[in-house]
């Protein structure tokens, strides 16, 4: 028995902040941002009014109803995110309290841009066991509350954008449809070349010279809670060594594609639509010259939402479907790749 998506959803925030917006707050250009990226714009919450788990509540309603059910018919929610409400609990019960519904587990996962794919990979299995029939997937992310908005952090900024996808999986007999392959990797050696260090536990000393990376080894830069000391070294923000990163995406992301096209036994030919990690246009670019992909083979849509992380895989997806780029029967492959470094494919039949 394999798992199919039933109901898919998004939800973005209404802010659109543009490239020409992060000028005013950072030394960099419109042309600089769109070379280097592909993003021309990208979207902000309403500070103090939505948060990840609303976002992701929007996007769950959608996926729900259009897989004909009601809240009260998820039996199990697995919830991706790397900006949480809170450092805890996790999402996945405040996004339970949201839709109304008692009593059923929830899963939250921290694998980062790979999250949507870990997730339905989860889904599948305790679908294809018998545990549960209705299981709500979500990724969902705010960025914005928690990047650099100075010329120091632009390298990172610049690049991530808020959103929620939702799907909702259910079984099907018909083992020709729906999920038909998931393959989940990672290699934490490189753990800290895209990472979020403080708040944290790690108390300083053990980043120093990870990866190659150079960290004072001081215990005050570590810790559950904020300190003065993290502030006045300004060591609050996410750290991206952007080229190493794109180094091991290009070599990753193909990988996943290929080992998901052997275990369903075709070839990159045979992909009606792949749906990308929205990471970075370039990136992109180099997967579809890998493998020869039409545009219309690929979809992405980082130019308007910018790098959504766990988001960014269901809501190009779901926009793909709104635009009747993937029809039933259409070979779909999505494929990511992200801090941890974690990366994978799921290989669908539409």
């Amino acid at each position: 028995m394999n798992a199919r998506i039933a109901g898919i959803g998004y939800y973005v925030p209404e802010r659109i902040v543009t490239n020409e917006e992060l000028t005013k707050v950072m030394d960099t250009t419109n042309e600089w941002i769109v070379e280097r990226t592909g993003i021309e714009e990208r979207r902000y919450v309403d500070k103090h009014k939505e948060t990840t788990s609303t976002l992701a509540a929007e996007a769950a309603k959608i996926a729900i109803e259009r897989a004909g059910l009601t809240p009260e018919d998820i039996d199990f929610i697995v919830f991706a995110t790397l900006s949480p409400d809170y450092y805890f609990p996790g999402s996945g019960v405040l996004l339970q309290r949201h839709l109304g519904i008692k009593g059923i587990g929830c899963l939250d996962i921290r694998t980062q841009c790979t999250g949507f794919i870990y997730g339905i990979s989860i889904a599948d299995q305790y679908i294809k066991t018998g545990m549960y029939k209705n299981i709500l997937v979500v990724g969902a992310e705010v960025h914005s509350a928690g990047l650099d908005f100075t010329t120091r952090g632009r390298n990172v900024t610049v690049i991530f954008g808020d959103g929620a996808g939702a799907a909702v999986l259910q079984p099907t007999e018909d083992e020709t449809k729906g999920i038909l392959t998931t393959n989940l990797h990672a290699d934490g050696e490189y753990a800290e070349h895209l990472a979020f260090y403080n708040p944290g536990t790690h108390g300083g000393a053990f980043l120093k010279d990870q990866g190659g990376l150079e960290f004072p080894d001081e215990p005050d830069l570590g810790g559950m809670h904020l300190t003065q000391e993290m502030l006045d070294k300004e060591a609050i923000y996410p750290h991206m060594n952007g080229r190493y990163v794109f180094k091991h995406a290009v070599e990753k992301f193909p990988a996943a594609i290929e080992e998901a096209c052997e275990a369903v036994g075709c070839t990159a030919d045979d992909i009606n639509m792949l749906i990308p990690h929205q990471a970075n246009l370039r990136i992109t670019q180099m997967i579809q010259l890998k493998f020869g992909f039409e545009d219309e083979r690929v979809y992405n849509n980082i130019q308007k939402y910018g790098n959504t992380t766990a988001a960014s895989i269901p809501i190009a997806l779901c926009e793909a479907w709104e635009k009747g780029l993937i029809k039933e029967g259409d070979l779909v492959c999505l494929a990511a790749f992200g801090s941890g470094f974690t990366w994978g494919a799921a290989m669908i039949r539409w």
